[in-house]
């Protein structure tokens, strides 16, 4: 080979080297030291008292203020007050607002919405009896759930229902009363709508419910089956404030919805509590 063309071969092969990154040695992986060990536990109570921020207090001052002239906002009376019931009682708090979210959807649509259901888990506060305000609604709800409409057949209506007493002894619903007879070990269900008539399996009904119970929320799976689901947009929150508005500008008082959603025997009830129900 001619000197020339060697010295262009040989730079060639050494050339794509010069080009590399310079070798390094691996860094070691950093000191992993185990914390040390928890040899005793303490409680410390909060008891100082600090002295508050002139600063952040003039900032916060507005915002304080207006928050609180929004939750002072009268509502309307609510003259015996509405409660989530105790040891088997009937949940009133839950049937308003079951209601309340069975109208409101049944306004939205423009159509009749037949059943209604809400998890009493998620009513947080009873209304007290007397004046309400916009904090009152807002202790009962503090989740921005919202709105749903479904369609749910006849059976899955039931189902939602059963559903609610094996996990809770039942769970705030309008639109259907529900009777259980018979022992632990053989329990009897028994569904009828509201107003007297048969449930039919096949039927297909509206239904309204929350997209925290839509998504599969609180042990009721039948309500996730919901067909041609519809989110309102709406608040559950705010569903019940437009109501409360709108009896306080008719001078009206927020009065206990209808009884008797519920038929359980105090044993059948325990036993629903307890998961020793049958299917």
């Amino acid at each position: 080979m001619k000197p020339r063309l060697f010295c262009l071969s040989l730079l060639l092969v050494l050339a794509p080297l010069a080009c590399e990154k310079p070798f390094a040695a691996p860094v070691p992986p950093p000191s992993q030291a185990s914390p040390p060990a928890l040899t005793k536990a303490e409680a410390i109570g909060v008891v100082q008292a600090f002295a508050d921020d002139p600063g952040i207090a003039a900032a916060l001052a507005p915002r304080q203020a207006e928050i609180k002239a929004t939750f002072d906002q009268p509502l309307c009376q609510c003259p015996k007050g509405l409660f989530r019931g105790r040891n088997g009682e009937e949940n009133l708090l839950g049937y308003w607002v079951t209601d309340t979210m069975r109208a409101r959807a049944s306004q939205l649509l423009g159509k009749p919405v037949r059943f209604a259901m809400t998890n009493s888990g998620g009513l947080r506060a009873n209304l007290s009896a007397g004046q309400l305000k916009v904090a009152d609604i807002y202790g009962v709800m503090p989740f921005e759930n919202e709105l749903v409409t479904i369609e749910l057949t006849g059976q899955e209506v039931m189902d939602a229902v059963k559903q609610g007493v094996l996990h809770r002894g039942g769970e705030p619903t309008s639109g259907v009363r529900f009777t259980l007879s018979g022992t632990a070990e053989n329990p009897v269900y028994a569904f009828i709508w509201e107003d007297g008539t048969p449930i039919q399996p096949g039927e297909a009904v509206l239904a309204a419910t929350t997209d925290y119970l839509y998504n599969g929320g609180d042990s009721i799976p039948t309500l996730k089956k919901g067909r041609h689901p519809f989110t309102t947009g709406l608040a559950l929150r705010q569903v019940l404030l437009d109501a409360c508005a709108a009896l306080a500008k008719a001078d009206q008082p927020l009065l206990a919805p209808h009884t008797g959603r519920y038929t359980i025997p105090a044993d059948l009830y325990t036993a629903a509590r307890e998961h020793k129900l049958g299917k």
